[in-house]
């Protein structure tokens, strides 16, 4: 049964294991949560943006693929959001730790040299990804989903206090910036969960234009959607630090072994 507010669409009843707390189909008829779903494009021009600007600025590729992620996470709430369908919760839900996946890849790689791939860190975020997605298809708990997402943040925050606090502390204010930005928006979809009852008697006395200011899932979108774009800018800056200033590696010249050997005659 529906909660109360919400009214038939055009997606017809929810099949999700999620209906979030903005009432259902009230501010259109072809739209689940209206508010929900358009403030993703937070979530999909911005990344969309630093992903050209990647390319043309000649960036790694897995910086492309990041910015992308996003996107593709952003595209994938919004038809969840649209239309509450089991199917389109995949296609939020998963892309989530496959672009996390990929934010620690990038971060863990911020001190290599170029053309080297970590084929160890790659494989375990692979099985990570894979692991997650079979157990979650085959058991339907949105805490599971939630807490291996959890997971990838907690590794995230820690590597990103480690940088500004050990190797790059002018880049304190953009790392504790995306991280505060991020945290409020979880803070802001806890509320959401908690306190929807309340929330949804005060949206019923609000004129509907102040209404919308309580959609705090929505402002998870936005905090979130804001905090992973300033991330991946993080971690930019200390890949392009880190190649600017690293110890330039001397060549030997050739055959300086065959003359080391023989003044050790």
């Amino acid at each position: 049964m529906a909660p109360a507010g919400d009214r038939e669409g055009y997606w017809g009843p929810p099949t999700s294991t999620l209906d979030w707390c903005e009432e259902n189909y009230v501010v259109s008829y072809y739209i689940a949560e209206f508010w929900n779903t358009v403030s993703n494009l937070i979530f999909i021009l911005p990344p969309i943006y630093g992903a050209i600007q990647s390319y043309k600025d000649g960036l790694e590729k897995r910086y492309i693929i990041a910015y992308l992620c996003v996107a593709a996470v952003g595209l994938g709430s919004w038809c969840f959001h649209m239309t509450l369908k089991y199917e389109m919760q995949l296609l939020d839900e998963l892309p989530m730790i496959y672009s996390c996946c990929m934010f620690v890849y990038c971060l863990y790689e911020c001190f290599k040299y170029k053309k080297t791939i970590n084929y160890p860190l790659l494989f375990l975020l692979i099985a990570y990804s894979i692991g997650v997605t079979i157990v979650y298809l085959n058991w339907k708990q949105p805490v599971f989903h939630q807490v291996m997402y959890g997971t990838l943040v907690a590794v995230l925050v820690l590597r990103s206090v480690y940088i500004v606090l050990w190797v790059y502390p002018w880049l304190r204010g953009l790392g504790y910036t995306s991280l505060t930005v991020f945290l409020l928006g979880f803070f802001l979809w806890n509320v959401d969960n908690i306190f929807c009852d309340k929330l949804r008697g005060l949206r019923e006395k609000l004129p509907p234009l102040v209404s919308v200011v309580t959609q705090f899932h929505a402002w998870w979108h936005i905090f979130t959607g804001l905090g992973s774009y300033l991330h991946i800018l993080f971690s930019l800056y200390s890949r392009t630090l880190f190649l600017k200033y690293r110890p330039k590696v001397k060549k030997k010249p050739k055959g300086a072994k065959y003359v080391k050997s023989a003044m050790s005659i």
